[in-house]
Protein backbone atom coordinates (compact mmCIF):
# COMPACT_ATOMS: atom_id res chain seq x y z
CA UNK A 1 0.00 0.00 0.00
CA UNK A 2 2.83 2.42 0.88
CA UNK A 3 4.69 1.66 -2.40
CA UNK A 4 1.52 2.27 -4.36
CA UNK A 5 1.11 5.75 -2.82
CA UNK A 6 4.74 6.62 -3.57
CA UNK A 7 4.34 5.42 -7.15
CA UNK A 8 1.14 7.47 -7.62
CA UNK A 9 2.80 10.59 -6.18
CA UNK A 10 5.79 10.18 -8.52
CA UNK A 11 3.45 9.71 -11.47
CA UNK A 12 1.52 12.85 -10.50
CA UNK A 13 4.71 14.90 -10.22
CA UNK A 14 5.92 13.65 -13.60
CA UNK A 15 2.56 14.48 -15.24
CA UNK A 16 2.47 17.98 -13.78
CA UNK A 17 6.02 18.56 -14.98
CA UNK A 18 5.23 17.32 -18.47
CA UNK A 19 2.09 19.44 -18.74
CA UNK A 20 3.88 22.58 -17.52
CA UNK A 21 6.92 22.02 -19.75
CA UNK A 22 9.28 21.96 -16.77
CA UNK A 23 11.95 19.26 -16.52
CA UNK A 24 11.09 16.71 -13.85
CA UNK A 25 14.27 14.71 -13.46
CA UNK A 26 17.87 15.92 -13.62
CA UNK A 27 18.55 14.01 -16.82
CA UNK A 28 15.54 15.71 -18.45
CA UNK A 29 17.11 19.21 -18.29
CA UNK A 30 17.55 20.38 -21.83
CA UNK A 31 20.59 22.54 -22.56
CA UNK A 32 19.63 26.16 -23.09
CA UNK A 33 20.40 27.24 -26.64
CA UNK A 34 22.98 30.01 -26.87
CA UNK A 35 21.53 33.48 -27.35
CA UNK A 36 22.61 34.54 -30.83
CA UNK A 37 20.89 37.90 -30.85
CA UNK A 38 21.65 39.09 -27.35
CA UNK A 39 21.22 42.83 -26.89
CA UNK A 40 24.30 45.04 -26.69
CA UNK A 41 24.81 48.73 -25.96
CA UNK A 42 28.04 50.54 -26.79
CA UNK A 43 28.69 54.23 -26.10
CA UNK A 44 30.56 55.48 -29.18
CA UNK A 45 31.06 59.13 -28.20
CA UNK A 46 32.52 60.42 -26.01
CA UNK A 47 35.08 57.74 -25.20
CA UNK A 48 35.85 56.53 -21.68
CA UNK A 49 38.16 59.06 -19.99
CA UNK A 50 37.46 61.92 -22.44
CA UNK A 51 37.42 65.55 -21.31
CA UNK A 52 34.15 67.24 -22.32
CA UNK A 53 32.33 70.56 -21.92
CA UNK A 54 29.31 70.91 -19.62
CA UNK A 55 27.02 70.07 -22.58
CA UNK A 56 27.79 67.35 -25.13
CA UNK A 57 26.17 64.87 -27.48
CA UNK A 58 26.06 61.29 -26.22
CA UNK A 59 26.15 58.75 -29.03
CA UNK A 60 25.61 55.03 -28.67
CA UNK A 61 24.79 51.93 -30.67
CA UNK A 62 22.03 49.54 -29.58
CA UNK A 63 21.80 46.11 -31.14
CA UNK A 64 18.31 45.25 -30.03
CA UNK A 65 18.44 41.48 -30.10
CA UNK A 66 15.10 40.15 -28.95
CA UNK A 67 14.31 42.42 -26.00
CA UNK A 68 15.35 46.09 -25.74
CA UNK A 69 13.50 48.64 -27.83
CA UNK A 70 15.23 51.79 -26.57
CA UNK A 71 17.73 52.96 -23.94
CA UNK A 72 17.73 54.70 -20.59
CA UNK A 73 20.59 57.09 -19.81
CA UNK A 74 22.00 57.71 -16.34
CA UNK A 75 24.48 60.33 -15.10
CA UNK A 76 26.05 59.38 -11.78
CA UNK A 77 23.30 56.77 -11.33
CA UNK A 78 20.54 59.39 -11.84
CA UNK A 79 18.02 58.56 -14.59
CA UNK A 80 17.91 61.24 -17.31
CA UNK A 81 14.19 61.35 -18.06
CA UNK A 82 13.43 62.68 -21.53
CA UNK A 83 17.01 62.24 -22.79
CA UNK A 84 17.13 63.39 -26.41
CA UNK A 85 20.79 62.92 -27.35
CA UNK A 86 22.50 65.80 -25.55
CA UNK A 87 23.56 65.98 -21.92
CA UNK A 88 23.41 69.59 -20.71
CA UNK A 89 24.61 71.58 -17.72
CA UNK A 90 26.85 69.01 -16.04
CA UNK A 91 28.96 70.37 -13.21
CA UNK A 92 32.76 70.39 -13.45
CA UNK A 93 34.43 67.21 -12.38
CA UNK A 94 34.20 63.48 -13.04
CA UNK A 95 30.88 61.95 -14.07
CA UNK A 96 29.82 58.39 -14.77
CA UNK A 97 27.58 57.97 -17.83
CA UNK A 98 25.61 54.73 -18.23
CA UNK A 99 23.39 53.64 -21.09
CA UNK A 100 21.09 50.65 -20.47
CA UNK A 101 18.83 48.81 -22.88
CA UNK A 102 15.14 48.88 -21.93
CA UNK A 103 12.05 47.00 -23.08
CA UNK A 104 8.86 48.59 -24.41
CA UNK A 105 7.58 48.42 -20.80
CA UNK A 106 10.71 50.32 -19.63
CA UNK A 107 12.19 47.32 -17.83
CA UNK A 108 15.99 47.54 -17.94
CA UNK A 109 17.79 44.64 -19.66
CA UNK A 110 21.29 43.25 -19.15
CA UNK A 111 22.61 45.36 -22.05
CA UNK A 112 24.61 48.16 -20.44
CA UNK A 113 27.72 50.27 -21.03
CA UNK A 114 29.33 52.77 -18.65
CA UNK A 115 32.02 55.37 -19.26
CA UNK A 116 33.59 58.09 -17.13
CA UNK A 117 34.11 61.62 -18.46
CA UNK A 118 35.78 64.71 -17.04
CA UNK A 119 33.77 67.93 -17.41
CA UNK A 120 36.08 70.94 -17.74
Amino acid sequence: MQMRRIWLMALGIALVGCLSGAPVFAEDKPGAPPVKDGPKVVITSPKDGDKVSDSFDLKYELSKGSHPTHVHVYVDDQYQKGFSGTLKGLSKGTHQITVKGATKDHDVTAASHTITVEVE
